[in-house]
């Protein structure tokens, strides 16, 4: 049973569509993950759903008495509101219940023991017992431990954004809605609440419609996602992942699909050519389908964007913390840490909110001074500093006049350059848009804009606080392929799993008064280390007066997930049987793969003929892919 249907409906702002004829139906049991690039209309979808908008044409149907929730991006509360009023407060009569028995409790644990209390809290004990709600009161408070909402006696107008979100977020969650509607629920939330929150929504009984760049996220809570496209939308079957898996197969297809067409094409041309009596009215329909096959080339997707690294020359000295110590009264954050950061430095700042992650990016941008100890920067180091708060942006000028103010174009790695318009097209923004007034950009273009302008000034430190917040996929793809290719340090806190995942071979994991942990690998390997921490040696830890870190250098080995998966276990007779057969197969699967390919980029085979090899294609990249997993694990304890 459907818990929405949507048919038919168009949006426009202006004369521009935003959303054109979009129809799609979500499942009470489905799991749905929005993706689109900014400004395709996403968040102004489940505004329309919300009842927030009104859409110019079409239908949103939702049936009778089914609940809806929707965590908005930046949602707004009474600032004279409690944060007991703006989490239970809602007009459901359990919450409305359970709101009033926090308010008595709360009075009763002040110290007001008046027989009028005492009266009001027997009664609605009472009430609870009667309508089952103590499980619903048992809920709500695990929710609000696990987002750390504490103090429900503050008025939410002291909260900050994120504080606010969490609250958002709660109320969200305890109406225990039929239908979910979250908007970037992640933004703001440190990596283990995000791990709990994946847990809680994949489990959810009712139906979900999310809007994230964490792509972990999307693939462990989604199993439907729809992507918004010009001209409406396109379903997919699967978490995140096979949506990947589909849409290459689609363009692997289409290529095929493509030069299948150009041949066809030539032959027909070819014919057409023999002269006005090969033309015959019989024939008709040889000509129709020449002229369609001329004019039915595929479209242009938009491909994935490419990004060259433009940084400037780093000597050997880069950064060297020396003891540094930073705190706010009685708060210690940094406690005399000291490290040496050496050219290829690739790091990821991890931890809870509070914890000094942002005060101490603040630190080495020379935007707040430590208490005690020393910064030192090399003589050729040059820092890009991609803060959460950003500058403002001169909103009269034009987009591109905003990136020449920086530099008119920067030279690469490789000697070449790249021109600002460049920059700007591969940062998503279309020639006709570089030069429309800034003031006409929204929240994600503005913030894409500003991480251009840090990339612009050729650093060879490049600082991140939090670059994935309002990027949409498409532009952290294209962000990951930048610093890929990037040949300075990279410094960045985030709690996009994936994004640290693509882009840091150390973790810094702060973990509150002062504590520094230097874990090797990415994130996922920092995840799988802190689950041997208790039976392995643990990690390297600066706390107090600690040695300085050991520098990386480029002489270390890498750690894979392979090694950090180490058995000392010997192979079997039997496995070692397995490994060689397995090693055949691989080299067989990967000559199949190969040859497959080679057809399918031939342009001469039927469609029939495509699709069927495009199937195959599929199965065995996933034979070949548990393959090599069982390869690496038996050839590691070999």
């Amino acid at each position: 049973m459907n818990v929405l249907t949507i048919e038919s409906l168009h949006k426009s702002f202006g004369v521009k569509p935003l959303l054109d004829d979009v129809t799609f139906g979500l499942a009470d049991d489905e799991k749905m993950g929005l993706i689109g690039a900014n400004g395709s209309g996403k968040t102004t979808l489940m505004r329309i759903i919300a009842g927030i908008e009104k859409a110019d044409k079409g239908r949103v149907m939702i049936p009778s008495g089914a609940r809806v929730a929707y965590l908005p991006q930046n949602p707004v509360f009474n600032p004279e509101h409690s944060v007991l009023d703006a989490v239970f407060d809602q007009g459901d009569p359990t919450l409305r219940l359970l709101h009033d028995y926090e308010e008595v409790s709360r009075a009763l644990a002040a110290g007001k023991m008046d027989d009028k209390l005492l009266e009001r809290m027997s009664d609605l004990s009472h009430q609870l017992d009667v309508t089952g709600a103590w499980d619903r009161e048992a809920s709500a408070h695990a929710i609000l431990d696990r987002l750390g909402i504490v103090d429900t006696e503050a008025l939410v107008g002291t909260l900050s954004g994120g504080q606010r979100k969490r609250v958002a977020m709660a109320r969200a969650l305890l109406l225990q809605p039929e239908l979910l509607l979250l908007d970037e629920p992640t933004n703001h939330l440190d990596t283990e609440t995000i791990a709990w929150l994946e847990t809680y929504l994949a489990r959810y009984p009712g139906a979900l419609l999310l809007v994230t760049h964490d792509r972990y996220f999307l693939d462990r809570v989604t199993n439907r996602m729809l992507e918004v496209e010009p001209g409406g939308v396109r379903k997919y079957e699967g978490n995140y992942t096979r949506y990947l898996e589909l849409k290459e197969e689609q363009e692997r297809l289409a290529d095929a699909t493509e030069k299948t067409r150009q041949n066809l094409a030539r032959r027909e041309l070819a014919w057409l050519r023999r002269g006005a009596k090969a033309r015959t009215s019989k024939a008709k329909y040889r000509v129709e389908r020449a002229q369609a096959l001329q004019e039915g080339g595929k479209q242009d997707s938009g491909g994935p964007i490419e990004l060259a690294a433009a940084s400037t020359r780093l000597g050997k000295k880069v950064i060297e913390i020396e003891a540094v110590s930073k705190g706010y009264g009685e708060r210690v954050l940094v406690d005399r840490y000291s490290r040496l950061f050496t050219k290829d430095d690739r790091i990821g700042i991890i931890g809870p909110n509070g914890t000094g992650k942002t005060t101490f990016l603040d630190m080495m941008a020379g935007k707040t001074q430590p208490d005690s100890g020393t910064i030192e920067f090399g003589p050729t180091v040059v820092v890009g500093y991609f803060d959460q708060e950003n500058k403002p942006l001169n909103d009269a000028l034009r987009v591109i006049d905003t990136v020449t103010e920086i530099a008119e174009h920067v030279s690469t790695a490789d000697g070449s350059y790249i021109s600002a318009s460049q920059m700007l097209e591969r940062f998503l923004f279309a020639p006709a848009v570089q030069y429309t007034p800034v003031a006409k950009l929204s929240g994600g273009e503005r913030r894409r804009l500003h991480l251009l302008l840090v990339l612009m000034s050729a650093p060879n430190v490049l600082l991140l606080d939090e670059p994935t917040n309002d990027l949409d996929i498409p532009t952290l793809s294209a962000l990951e392929n930048y610093l890929d290719t990037f040949p300075g340090v990279l410094i960045v806190v985030s709690h996009d799993r994936w994004f640290l995942d693509r882009t840091v071979d150390h973790i810094l994991s702060f973990e509150g008064e002062g504590v520094i942990r230097t874990y090797p690998g990415d994130y996922s390997a920092y995840l799988e280390q802190r689950t041997k921490e208790n039976a392995t040696t643990r990690p390297e830890a600066q706390v107090g007066g600690s040695a300085k870190s050991k520098p990386t250098t480029a002489a270390q080995p890498a750690v894979t997930k392979s090694a950090k998966t180490a058995s000392g276990a010997k192979l079997s007779f039997k496995e070692k049987q397995e490994l060689g057969e397995l090693e055949k197969r691989i080299e067989a699967g990967e000559a199949k793969k190969l040859d497959i390919e080679a057809q399918l980029s031939s342009g001469s085979l039927e469609f029939d003929a495509v699709t069927a090899l495009s199937e195959e294609f599929t199965n065995l990249t996933e034979s070949l892919e548990r393959d090599v997993e069982r390869w690496a694990e038996l050839a590691e304890r070999a």
